[in-house]
């Protein structure tokens, strides 16, 4: 018993010794430097104040005792540190000081001197009233003086000797002399992380200007880039806005990277607008294979949405919560998100809820499979735009459970478009793929079977066949960045665990767009649309997988093969070296925008159409692989497996057709 009652108190003293020395450590902290400051400025009054009484007795003709003066150095220590007490000299920052703290030394040397010469007058150590009074003024004025100049000298030696010392390795160049990097000027120099060199721009007629008191370097070649950073120790390259770097990403960009120089962002407006303390950041491999901004008709689209019911299928997804997040701020009345998956939509409804507090949404978890799910859906809230962006996606995935793609990207698909004929629904938007274009696996067949349907149903819309008044569109483009499963997240992670980085194969390439970006073509696309057209983006230039490999590795401060490795796996199943183009003049058709194209594809009839979807549903169901691939080959002809088991259906169906 006693020894449990000694073990409490041991640690009652214990935890009261930490809280101590926490206590302790925290009020050093708050209150260390300020005693520095009074000790200095202390020792700064006393001194003035002997000096000023020792000089005016030397150039006046009125003598008065050096015991005087003695006595009036000794009244100074009390009477400063009374003064400085009173007017709290030493509660700002010194390195923050500025013209506006001057009054309160001004007050504090004038509390001294009043105190000081008070005492004086009545003890008569001084005979003469007007010498006191003129002490009295010069201590005054020196002291304020004195005090003002320990500030200045305060802030140099802070700024040389602590600022100076902890940004040797940190020299910054800003790219460009627009508005944007006038502005962040000022919130770098106050932040000092940074030692500004100066501007770097290739305008010719600014040469031996300076902006903001920098000098601008202006540069014709790499070259005279190189020369800078050398001459100068750059460590840090700062670009202000998206156009400047796209213009840089192959030259200085890709320069400072191989030589370790980072390569730094300002927050753009959305950026701005989201996070409250934006400031700026590392470049990502994101911001290297953007392009320049895409022009939409935003009014148009807020015409074609606003007041209006939207559902949107997969919205929990990536592309389906950036088309949520977009179509939030545009002033819908309702928005119904669909989903199967439990936590990803339960974090995206606490996103919402967040972002958008005044928006009317409701969750729904649910599968686009299943007809009585849909048919409550469309009873109960009657959308009026219907965006599908729930589907299968990934190839590997998908060539291992065929017959999972088949009911819910080809199946799934056909009940969400018979639920919009069934209610009336307006529009239809159909989120589709490049893999559908001559597809070499199941998910790209699967999506193209889902175009087929969808197209067909709205043809037959058109000519009477069947009745409704839904317009049909479907969406295609390449690789998302930053999607889940997309290859820059894997790749982050590896990074991030030290490697290496798989890459399926060095001379892989793809087509790459932004989340924002793809959203926003799909929301033109859906103003735009007149029913049954498939419409293609232009996704510009292919990317090598390899080199983007590389360049994340050295943004991320490696070196590519080095530090971090490189490891090529292989193609996996399904999978081609090359995308189709889809945006060439051959294929498409061009619209009022030129980043969205009308694909030329082959029509169908509505009747086969209902016909595959029933037949593949039935070879589904029975889980019968084999003959599921097998017909989703016989109705997609162009469909040519690669790098699969089912290359095997290919040969057995070119054996058949040469019989």
């Amino acid at each position: 018993m006693l020894s449990k009652i000694s073990d409490i108190i041991t640690n009652i003293k214990h935890g009261l010794l930490i809280q101590y020395r926490v206590l302790r450590n925290q009020v050093a902290k708050r209150y260390f430097s300020h005693w520095i400051i009074l000790i200095i400025d202390l020792i700064v009054s006393v001194a003035v104040s002997f000096m000023s009484c020792l000089i005016i007795r030397s150039v006046t003709q009125i003598t008065f005792s050096l015991h005087a003066i003695e006595y009036i150095s000794l009244l100074a220590i009390p009477a400063s540190l009374l003064a400085f007490w009173c007017v709290k000299t030493t509660r700002n920052i010194i390195r923050y000081s500025n013209l506006r703290d001057i009054w309160r030394l001004f007050v504090a040397a004038i509390v001294k001197a009043v105190m000081i010469y008070s005492v004086v007058s009545i003890t008569e150590w001084i005979a003469s009233k007007s010498l006191i009074k003129v002490l009295m003024l010069a201590d005054i004025f020196s002291t304020l003086f004195a005090l003002v100049l320990t500030r200045i000298l305060m802030v140099l030696f802070y700024d040389i000797l602590v600022i100076r010392a902890s940004s040797l390795n940190s020299n910054m160049l800003i790219y460009g002399i627009e508005k944007e990097s006038v502005s962040i000027i000022t919130r770098l120099e106050n932040d000092k992380k940074y030692n500004i060199i100066g501007f770097v721009c290739r305008d010719q007629s600014v040469f031996r200007y300076k902006l903001v008191g920098h000098k601008i370097f202006v540069i014709n070649t790499l070259g005279d880039f190189r020369n800078i950073a050398e001459k100068y120790n750059i460590k840090n390259l700062l670009f202000t806005n998206s156009a400047s770097l796209q213009m840089e990403k192959n030259k200085i960009v890709l320069w400072c990277i191989n030589h370790n120089i980072k390569i730094l962002v300002a927050p753009s407006v959305n950026e701005l607008g989201k996070e409250k303390n934006a400031s700026i950041r590392n470049v990502k491999i994101e911001d290297l294979l953007s392009r320049d901004e895409i022009i939409i008709n935003l009014q148009k689209i807020r015409q074609t949405v606003q007041e209006k019911v939207i559902l949107v299928t997969g919205a929990a997804g990536s592309i389906g919560s950036e088309l949520c997040r977009q179509l939030s701020s545009l002033g819908v009345k309702q928005l119904i998100l669909l989903d199967n998956a439990e936590t990803p939509l339960h974090n995206f409804r606490l996103e919402l809820q967040d972002k958008y507090p005044d928006l009317n949404f409701v969750p729904i978890i649910g599968d686009v499979r299943s007809i009585k799910r849909l048919n409550y859906i469309f009873e109960k809230y009657k959308p009026y735009i219907v965006f599908h962006a729930a589907a299968y996606k990934h190839v590997p995935l998908m060539e291992e459970n065929p017959c999972e793609a088949a009911l819910v990207n080809v199946v799934g698909t056909s009940c969400v478009a018979d639920m919009c004929v069934k209610y009336n629904v307006y529009k239809m938007v159909m989120i589709s793929t490049d893999k559908a274009v001559n597809p070499t696996n199941v998910m790209g067949a699967s999506k193209r079977m889902a175009e087929i349907y969808v197209q067909s149903l709205g043809m037959a819309i058109n000519n009477g066949t069947v009745k409704g008044i839904t317009k049909f569109t479907t969406t295609r483009f390449g690789n998302v960045l930053g999607s889940n499963g997309s290859v820059i997240p894997l790749f982050r992670k590896q990074i991030q665990e030290g490697g290496p980085v798989t890459v399926t194969h060095p001379d892989i390439t793809r087509f790459f767009m932004t989340i924002p970006e793809a959203c926003r073509l799909v929301l033109e696309a859906a103003s735009m649309c007149n029913g049954n057209d498939i419409y293609v983006f232009d996704m510009g230039k292919s990317v090598k997988i390899s080199d983007m490999a590389k360049r994340m590795i050295a943004l991320s401060g490696y070196i590519p093969g080095k530090d971090i490795k490189i490891k090529y796996t292989g193609l996996r199943a399904g999978e081609k070296l090359y995308e189709e183009v889809l945006s060439n003049k051959e294929n498409t058709i061009p619209t009022n925008n030129e980043k969205i194209m009308i694909a030329k594809v082959r029509e169908y009839d509505y009747n086969k159409a209902l016909q595959m979807v029933e037949i593949l549903k039935r070879l589904s169901f029975e889980m019968n692989v084999h003959d599921t691939v097998k017909y989703m080959k016989e109705t997609v002809p162009e469909f040519i497996s690669n790098n699969s088991i089912y290359m095997k259906i290919d040969t057995e169906i070119a054996d058949r057709k040469r019989k």
